[in-house]
């Protein structure tokens, strides 16, 4: 049945078929009586309970939603009634933005994989906020946050810190993104000296928060696979030197090494972060890498090529304490979600 679907969905432009795709699961979770529907398709009746426990919050399960899905927080009794443990919305910004000219996503059928040049489209931190105050019960969701592309880099901090702070009390916890390709600029903040300037902030944010008496919210921060390892070690040693509570592991890749569609195809696709199935062993590395540097006070949120239980296993041994899907969503469809959790709990 999915297959079907899918192949009259992917005869839509991609950005269409996800608009589509989302207005029509959204008023499937609005019909009386098929939320147990939804979740048969999920597969996740029999194995939704595999509680996690990360950076002190009780994930009902350890399979997440990555960033970029559901920008603007519109869609979350959808994720919740596929049986997400977890939503991490955004990036969001300050301001509302376009991102990037159409078309902007790409697939790539032959390697299972996307390319995606959005660049932060979002309708702001504010709309978001509104969406989040009738949230559904029983999901975690984590707020990714980011700066407006017009934003220099000598002020990025100002535009992490507001959206740290107006979203402070609505998110379970936040990944600050420093590692999208399609920002101009953004992962020039992938340095000690300009990393220091953006999480401080937020750090002494979060203890003026606690004495408001809201309570503690996680702090991760989202890198990129495409980092030298030398550079990668640094950054996590001055990670182990804060109080953030832990690392993302990893954003989209600008490597196009080892695909199997056509290079003329590649070519005319042009810049965009890749994501998908021949992100996984690249990403899975560096998770490695990371953890072996990493506190063991830390955690990990494991991403990239997530497309089958033994992904998720290997995620996990590399070191992932929870795991998001993305691409592997688009291409496999809701039953990944129970493929992965029964999988995982066979092992």
């Amino acid at each position: 049945m999915f297959i079907l679907i899918r192949q009259l969905i992917f005869k839509l432009s991609p950005e269409t078929a996800h608009h589509v795709t989302m207005v029509i699961l959204r008023f499937l979770t609005r019909v009386p009586g098929a939320f147990p529907c939804i979740r048969f398709f999920s597969g996740i009746r029999k194995h939704q309970h595999q509680v996690q426990t990360v950076a002190g919050i009780s994930f009902p399960n350890i399979i997440g939603l990555a960033a970029g899905f559901d920008k603007d927080a519109q869609y979350l009794s959808v994720w919740r009634a596929l049986g997400f443990g977890h939503v991490e919305i955004g990036t969001l910004t300050p301001l509302a933005q376009d991102g990037n000219e159409q078309p902007r996503l790409f697939r790539l059928p032959m390697d299972m994989a996307l390319i995606n040049r959005m660049g932060f489209n979002n309708k702001g931190v504010d709309a978001a906020i509104e969406h989040l105050k009738n949230r559904p019960k029983g999901l975690i969701v984590g707020g990714n946050i980011g700066k407006n592309k017009n934003t220099p880099k000598e002020t990025a901090y100002e535009d992490y810190l507001l959206c740290f702070d107006k979203l402070y009390a609505y998110v379970d916890y936040f990944t600050v993104n420093v590692s999208s390709p399609n920002t101009p600029g953004l992962r020039d903040l992938q340095t000690i000296s300009e990393l220091e300037i953006i999480i401080q902030p937020l750090l002494n944010k979060r203890k003026e928060k606690q004495k408001e008496g809201l309570p503690f919210v996680p702090i991760f921060v989202k890198l990129a696979p495409d980092l030298a390892l030398d550079t990668l070690s640094d950054l996590v040693a001055y990670i182990n030197q804060t109080e953030v509570d832990g690392i993302v592991m990893t954003n989209t890749t600008v490597s196009r090494e080892g695909l199997k569609t056509p290079s003329a195809i590649i070519e005319n696709i042009g810049n965009g972060g890749l994501s998908g199935a021949p992100l996984f062993e690249k990403s899975t590395d560096m998770l490695i890498h990371a953890k072996s540097v990493l506190s063991k006070d830390k955690y990990i949120i494991g991403v990239g090529g997530i497309y089958s239980g033994n992904d998720a296993f290997q995620k996990r041994e590399a070191g992932a304490h929870l795991l998001q899907v993305y691409s592997g969503f688009v291409y496999k469809g809701p039953s990944l979600i129970g493929s992965i959790l029964k999988a995982l709990k066979s092992t």
